[in-house]
């Protein structure tokens, strides 16, 4: 609900700031003091369209915020919501503040918990706090598309819609899966013929991971043959034949070995320096063994290296073809092969999952059909209970009529008559509620009924009977009066007081009988102080300020019109203490 209401600079308001509590909150005053100046700040508050003439003369910007207390059905929506757009205050989760600044120049804003918002997402937050039954068009009622949710409110169909649900979000899994499988199929001999081609020209290369990298070595190490035969040449030249100026390496170091040998045979204890010089005169000798191989290897044909050329070409278009690597190229082939699989068996896949979906659409199907008829029965019952409120409220002849239809569609659910429907995540039902304001007249929408009394008292009496069935936590009335006389007014104050004991109600009223029966009165007055005018907003608190008010509205503070007050809110008194609230 609404708890706190701040404005700043809109229109004659210069500051006010309005703390509010659950029931019914009346807002009086004569006219032109400013009652409707706070309704229209909660419809900016709800993003209702603004321009610079709503900001206060001499003043750059407006500002209006809103206090928010979430709870009942639609808290959790709402902070959901809120999660998923990384604006739920979490040290506070169950308060939510909007806002609107509304500027001379530059661009108005709006923000939510602070934080600055497009004016269609704090629309859509919004809409689930509020209604305002006024100028604006911010009621959920007129909307038809909220109609059936709150028919099934009415009904109290959740058990059953929710195991239709169920089975609808399986179903159109199915319907997928199918919709893709077709799309397939429609492609598939050129798809498969595709497929085949590129699993036979990866599988036929025969790749090995790690290859191109050993082909690349060895291609460096042909085209380099002739420098490493000269090398390797080279080093042999110094360890075994050596040079006129100098013996080979293995002739000079043999020499050493047999002068330690006879060093060690002379003294015993130099052994190990003979045995070492053996060691490496044997690894000498080794290494001169592998140079050899080696050099033995580097002679080979020309066409090796083009080999190694053409299979480094056929890699690297592969690699262009299908991945960045060997190990890339190989997993395109293996998916590939999958799905080549899936298109060979997909006619087999498809037949199987329609006989699923068909089962699923018989099931389906019968449980819209039961949601179909407890919301026949239940709009019956709406129709008839919101037609007697309507009789309370002087509209005696109307007639409302809460409209369910439902769609032919060939791939629709089957219906009883043989027929199939069109469905969607709520049945097959499309709802409407419908009025005949007089008789003799025909059923309108809602949002067609002209004349804002008859409005007021329709939307009034929906309200009644919706009362535990609609989430929206915060009414506002601004038109509730308009007219109705006296007698009647007596009527609709109980109504509305009766409706706040389900939402917040806040109503602008010039009549004293609606007064009477707020919960909170609101005393809207202005005043012009230094050549500004400036409206205020106090809280009567008190039963003789009450009084005065309520015979300020009979038109003056006569005894007689003070005893009338005192009369009316007696009356209001006694009816809310022995009235069942409903």
């Amino acid at each position: 609900m609404l708890v706190e209401l701040t404005i700043r600079n809109l229109a004659i308001i210069e500051h006010v700031r309005l703390s509010l509590e659950p029931g019914l909150t009346v807002l009086t005053g004569e006219t032109g003091a400013g009652k409707s100046i706070l309704v229209d700040a909660v419809e900016l508050l709800l993003g209702a369209r603004a321009d610079a003439t709503f900001i206060r003369q001499g003043a750059d910007q407006a500002y209006i915020e809103g206090v928010f207390q979430l709870e009942g059905p639609t808290a959790d929506l709402v902070r959901e919501r809120l999660a998923r757009e990384e604006l739920l205050d979490e040290d506070a989760p169950d308060t939510l503040v909007l806002a609107r600044e509304l500027r001379r120049r530059g661009r108005h804003l709006a923000r939510i918990n602070g934080r600055a918002v497009s004016l269609r997402l704090l629309r859509e937050i919004a809409a689930t706090l509020v209604d305002v039954h006024g100028q604006s068009e911010h009621l959920s009622l007129l909307r038809p598309e909220t109609h059936l949710a709150l028919l099934d409110r009415f009904a109290h169909v959740d058990d059953l819609l929710q195991a239709y649900q169920q089975i609808y979000q399986r179903l159109r899994a199915l319907e997928r899966e199918i919709d893709n499988l077709r799309a397939l199929e429609r492609d598939a001999a050129r798809k498969a013929d595709l497929l085949r081609y590129q699993i036979h020209e990866i599988r036929m290369a025969g790749l090995q991971p790690g290859e191109d990298e050993a082909l690349l070595a060895e291609r460096n190490r042909l085209m380099n043959a002739e420098r490493l035969a000269n090398l390797t040449r080279q080093a042999l030249l110094w360890l075994e034949e050596g040079s006129p100026e100098a013996m080979a390496a293995l002739d000079a170091l043999g020499q050493a070995v047999d002068a330690l040998h006879d060093l060690a045979a002379i003294d015993p204890d130099q052994r190990a320096l003979a045995d070492e010089a053996q060691a490496h005169l044997e690894a000498l000798a080794d290494l001169a063994r592998r140079l050899r191989d080696y050099a033995d290897q580097l002679d080979f044909e020309p066409q090796q290296l083009d080999e190694i050329e053409a299979r480094l070409a056929l890699i690297d278009d592969l690699k262009r073809k299908y991945g960045a690597t060997i190990e890339d190229v190989l997993a395109f082939a293996a998916q590939a092969e999958q799905e080549l699989e899936t298109i060979v068996t997909a006619s087999d896949r498809i037949a199987d999952l329609e006989a699923q979906r068909d089962a699923l659409r018989a099931e389906a199907g019968e449980l819209a059909w039961q949601l179909h008829q407890r919301r026949e029965a239940a709009a019956q019952r709406l129709a008839h209970e919101v037609e007697a409120e309507l009789s309370d409220l002087r509209m005696a002849g109307a007639r409302l009529q809460v409209a369910l239809r439902v769609r032919p569609d060939p791939q629709g659910l089957p219906w009883p008559d043989g027929t199939t429907v069109a469905y969607g995540p709520t049945g097959a039902d499309e709802a409407e509620f419908l009025l005949a304001p007089n008789p003799g007249e025909g059923f309108k929408p809602l949002a067609r009924i002209a004349s804002g009394g008859e409005m007021a008292r329709i939307m009034l009496a929906l309200k009644r009977v919706l009362a535990q069935a609609d989430p929206v936590p915060t009414l506002i009335f601004d038109e509730i009066d308009q007219g109705i006389g006296g007698r009647i007014a007596a009527v609709v104050g109980e109504k509305l007081w009766r409706l706040a004991r389900h939402h917040q109600v806040l109503c602008v009223t010039h009549l004293p009988q609606i007064a009477a029966f707020g919960d909170h009165h609101l005393k809207v007055t202005k005043a012009v102080a230094q050549g500004r005018t400036r409206t205020t907003v106090q809280p009567l608190t008190t039963r003789d300020a009450r009084i005065a008010e309520l015979a300020a509205m009979l038109g003056g503070g006569t005894e007689t019109q003070r005893a009338a007050a005192e009369d009316l809110l007696r009356t209001a008194e006694a009816i809310k203490r022995s009235s069942k609230v409903g």
